[in-house]
């Protein structure tokens, strides 16, 4: 099939038609023309073949490039001597693959109005209505749900997943990518969490509504699939969990993993011990293998090969599996073969299924321009926090830990990074030399109101009480609840009160990010005062804070430049 999805050049690589554009330093699609060339017969030079001369208007063609005495640049689109490659931003592809689910997000720099067309009726959609938002904002925190079902389509697949399955959420990351795009954490949901399903609407074949009732104490792929749920309902289990609310969901079946990994001719893994396991036909020598098609689906399926053989161990070994994926996407030999890049574009979006609002190949080129700024080392993957199911003898499900669950869940809520961002340090360390260097004010002299900004109820109380009664900072009152929640604790002065604000940092252990050089407010006896808003991050009175925030310790945490061997 030639770029457009037509059978006039069914004898065209599609690879040769997409071109270098010296101009620009990316590929760009260059269609052979409609109409039939003229046939008058140009002098053969070392420069494109006929049939790839870039027309000016049907039927009319660009004439032969005369000799000169100095060579010029090739007419962009011209299959001449190949040009000094150049480095661009433009020519990078970011794909995230795991257990039966694929996400894919397309090529940034492809051209061609009839071929991004043509990938777009490969795209499957499903309308969710309120679960998700109905746009995709670039300037934004965005949070998208990457499913993988059970269900079996094509061949092949006749030994993974339930038989007449409808599909369920068999594995599930919630990805979720910072405003800034310095950072993104990937959090896997087990397929076996209990959770309660709340009422969701879905859309039928014909375009009618139809809500299907919840159900509580299920496990969470039952959000998928059974009673007709949809993604929808997915998303909105989700929201119910976390408190985190997806904004979009891309959803795929087993064979998106075989036909993607074979697009990249195939992705590297690696193993601790030998694998035989004779229910997935999984086979491999300890140490590293490449793995693409049937044994990719095998790599990410098997329960039996790793750990305990449970749901829990076979996500850290899909979490070490997108990882590599990861980088393979990153490479050179990816990224400059437009052969590779057309068959994943291809593979990508006849694998996808996704919601309405994102369902244009334009906006997932977009989402794939947002998602190629987060470095590789930045990118979290962790799994919700969980222990067994203590109304279980025989431990088959999980429930969340609510010592650490909800300390995740916030995290990542406020737009927190699970790792440390160079780009956040640096400008951490500038502020904390700029706003904490110099002189400081005797407590007695600080002048501060404390208000209440998402701590606790009575935070603002116990720590006006800690201020006048144990740090001297009698000049302080309580200035009741702040406009809106915050995550972090933050101090607002004006220019001529920095020696307070440095004192009152020291006291409270603020960082220098803390610090919000302002204006000041006046107090009630008429006089200008610094404000103190409690964040989220307010861990008591008296409790000093330093900027940072300790995320809880995690069983299964890596990042996508590590190289990992599953055990």
């Amino acid at each position: 099939m030639d770029a457009q999805g037509r059978g006039r050049a069914d004898d065209v690589d599609p690879a040769d038609q997409w071109v270098l554009n010296p101009r620009t330093g990316e590929y760009e699609l260059r269609l052979s023309p409609s109409a039939p060339e003229s046939s008058v017969p140009g002098p053969r030079t070392e420069g494109p073949r006929t049939a790839g001369r870039r027309t000016t208007a049907p039927g009319r063609e660009v004439p032969p490039q005369r000799r000169r005495p100095e060579p010029e640049a090739p007419v962009p689109g011209r299959r001449g001597r190949r040009p000094e490659k150049k480095k661009s931003r433009g020519k990078r592809v970011l794909l995230w693959t795991g257990g039966s689910m694929a996400f894919v997000v397309l090529v940034a720099g492809v051209g061609g109005y009839v071929y991004l067309k043509h990938l777009e009726g490969n795209v499957s959609t499903t309308d969710v209505g309120t679960a998700g938002s109905s746009s995709f904002k670039k300037d934004e925190a965005f949070n998208i749900l990457i499913i993988g079902t059970d269900k079996r389509t094509g061949e092949g697949n006749e030994g993974y997943g339930d038989k007449g399955s409808a599909g369920h959420a068999d594995t599930n990351i919630l990805l979720h990518v910072a405003e800034d795009r310095s950072n993104a954490t990937a959090l896997s949901i087990p397929r076996d969490l209990i959770v309660d399903i709340p009422d969701c609407e879905t859309t039928q074949k014909d375009g009618t509504k139809k809500v299907i009732p919840g159900t509580s104490g299920v496990r969470f792929n039952q959000s998928l699939g059974d009673f007709g749920r949809d993604a929808g309902c997915t998303m909105r289990t989700v929201a119910e969990t976390t408190g985190i609310k997806p904004d979009h969901f891309m959803m795929a079946d087993f064979n998106a993993v075989k036909t993607l990994t074979t697009a990249v001719d195939g992705v590297d893994v690696c193993v601790e011990h030998a694998v035989d396991d004779p229910k997935s036909h999984l086979q491999l020598p300890a140490g590293e293998s490449k793995v693409e098609g049937e044994q990719a689906l095998a790599f990410v399926r098997t329960r039996h090969a790793f750990g305990n053989e449970g749901d829990l161990d076979r996500i850290k070994v899909q979490q070490q599996f997108l990882g590599s994926l990861m980088r393979k996407m990153a490479s050179g030999d990816t990224l400059t073969s437009p052969t590779k890049l057309v068959k994943l574009a291809e593979a990508a979006t006849k694998a996808l299924t996704v919601d309405s609002a994102i369902g244009k190949v334009g906006t997932l080129k977009d989402i794939a321009l947002e998602l190629k700024k987060v470095p590789t080392k930045n990118i979290t993957f962790t799994t919700v926090p969980v222990i067994d199911n203590p109304a279980e003898k025989v431990k088959a499900t999980v429930v969340v830990n609510e010592a650490k669950g909800p300390q995740v869940f916030d995290m990542i809520k406020n737009d927190i990074s699970f790792t440390e961002v160079e780009q956040k340090e640096k400008k951490e360390k500038a502020a904390v030399a700029a706003r904490l260097k110099g002189e400081k004010s005797e407590p007695g002299e600080v002048r501060v109101r404390v208000m209440n900004g998402g701590a606790p109820t009575g935070s603002a109380q116990q720590e006006l009480a800690y201020l006048q009664t144990q740090a001297g900072v009698s000049k302080s009152e309580n200035a009741g609840n702040a406009p809106a929640d915050i995550a972090k604790t933050t101090l607002e002065y004006a220019p001529d009160q920095a020696d307070q604000a440095r004192a009152l940092a020291e006291i409270l252990g603020l960082s220098g990010a803390a610090m919000k050089p302002g204006k000041s407010v006046t107090n009630s006896q008429g006089l200008p005062t610094m404000t103190l808003t409690l964040g989220k991050d307010f861990k008591g009175a008296g409790v000093k804070l330093d900027g940072s925030v300790k995320k809880p310790d995690l069983d299964n945490e890596s990042t996508a430049d590590q190289k990992l061997c599953a055990s």
